[in-house]
């Protein structure tokens, strides 16, 4: 794009102190150096008693943060996330019919998983466009429940629990990488949650959370698939629990460094209040946008819903008239650009919407992002768009 074509627009006075706005992994939390993690265990195995230790404080401190049942198994599992999220797949799923919620890009590939990885002959998917989510008076708790808490590509979240009744015949699977640390999670309501220290906390990629509730521990008890279950996914041996995975010893080898870095995300979370700090601070950076976005011509959200809006990945698309009337094609490159600028200012990194997602804007909000970044953040969006809806016209 011309710099002329930006230059032609007064560019704001002030930038985000920390331009980091991915969503996942995502920003350090506030004043985090390399120093935090002199502690590492480097070069040390993880079987040891003090690197194990380290693992087991992840899972300790993580239980009391997020005040998960006292009942409920907490281990740390291979492959981030979406190991946590396979690993509950395809060891409990078959016993039962199965319905997915599919409302963005990461609940459609679980959905995949289920009818074309699986093969599960009784499962449906209850699908929902990006910024919606499916209807959820037509899910069937006489079977298992497969979801994403929050919709990390599309920005729309399940708005509470109260429509899982308590009574549930089937087990509840939640991804919730993108919602733990920042939202309420209700517990009672679920059997499976994951996430991972990439996210909420600020972590670095690594290993993923496994909780199960003890009805989850007993379908893994009781049910055994008839498929083979490759190593990384196994959550019980001769019939029983593999305690060890709840208490430290990980299926496979962990990064200490990695650990480090997510005991320093939780002792942060625990330091500025737990987790109700936590989600007051991601909820005043979605209001934050929200303020800006109200009247302003130039944006919307994708989630139009506010009570369904997430307060971490918040999605907006480009809503201004000379936008809309561009082809599918020129709007994503539009919106390209957009993030284009503002990555060549320095004032927003990997903002650009998710490939599979409409073109827009995501930027992260979860505790780790000062709101004072995002506020500093949003007169640079403006800018930008006005910029290469300058940049079209002059070339029109």
């Amino acid at each position: 794009m011309a710099d002329a074509a930006a230059a032609a627009h007064a560019k704001p006075q002030h930038r985000p102190h920390n331009p980091n706005f991915s969503s996942g992994p995502c920003a350090k939390r506030p004043g985090f150096t390399l120093e935090a993690l002199s502690g590492a265990m480097l070069g040390r195995s993880h079987r040891a008693k003090e690197p194990k230790a380290k693992l087991a404080e992840v899972i300790t401190r993580s239980r009391d943060i997020l005040g998960l049942p006292s009942d409920w198994r907490l281990g740390i599992v291979p492959a981030s996330d979406t190991g946590a999220v396979e690993m509950a797949l395809w060891s409990m799923l078959g016993a039962r019919p199965v319905d997915v919620l599919a409302f963005e890009s990461f609940s459609e590939a679980w959905a995949t998983d289920v009818l074309k990885q699986l093969k599960l002959a009784d499962a449906r998917v209850l699908g929902a466009p990006y910024g919606q989510i499916p209807d959820l008076a037509a899910v069937d708790f006489s079977h298992d429940v497969v979801l994403a808490w929050n919709g990390t590509t599309s920005g729309a979240r399940m708005p509470n629990g109260d429509w899982i009744p308590a009574d549930r015949e089937g087990l509840v699977i939640a991804d919730a990488t993108s919602a733990a640390f920042a939202m309420e999670l209700p517990f009672e309501k679920l059997d499976v949650v994951t996430w991972s220290w990439q996210k909420a906390l600020g972590g670095e990629a690594a290993h993923g959370m496994l909780a199960l509730s003890p009805r989850a521990v007993e379908r893994l008890l009781t049910y055994k698939p008839e498929r083979p279950l490759p190593k990384i996914f196994r959550l019980t041996s001769g019939g029983k629990l593999i305690e060890g995975i709840f208490a430290g010893e990980t299926i496979n080898t962990p990064s200490m460094l990695a650990v480090e870095d997510a005991l320093d995300g939780l002792r942060w979370a625990e330091g500025i209040g737990g987790l109700k700090a936590m989600i007051a601070r991601s909820e005043r950076n979605l209001a934050a946008i929200a303020r800006w976005a109200e009247g302003n011509a130039r944006v919307e959200f994708l989630a139009a819903d506010p009570a369904i809006r997430s307060c971490t990945s918040i999605c907006l698309v480009i809503a201004a008239p000379w936008f809309a009337a561009l082809d599918a094609e020129a709007q994503a490159k539009a919106a390209k650009r957009v993030a284009a600028l503002l990555e060549a200012e320095g004032v927003a990194h990997d903002i650009g919407a998710y490939r599979d997602a409409p073109p827009g804007l995501r930027i992260w909000g979860g505790a780790t992002v000062e709101t004072a970044d995002i506020e500093a953040l949003l007169p640079w969006i403006d800018w930008a768009i006005d910029a290469v809806h300058s940049d079209i016209s002059a070339k029109a």
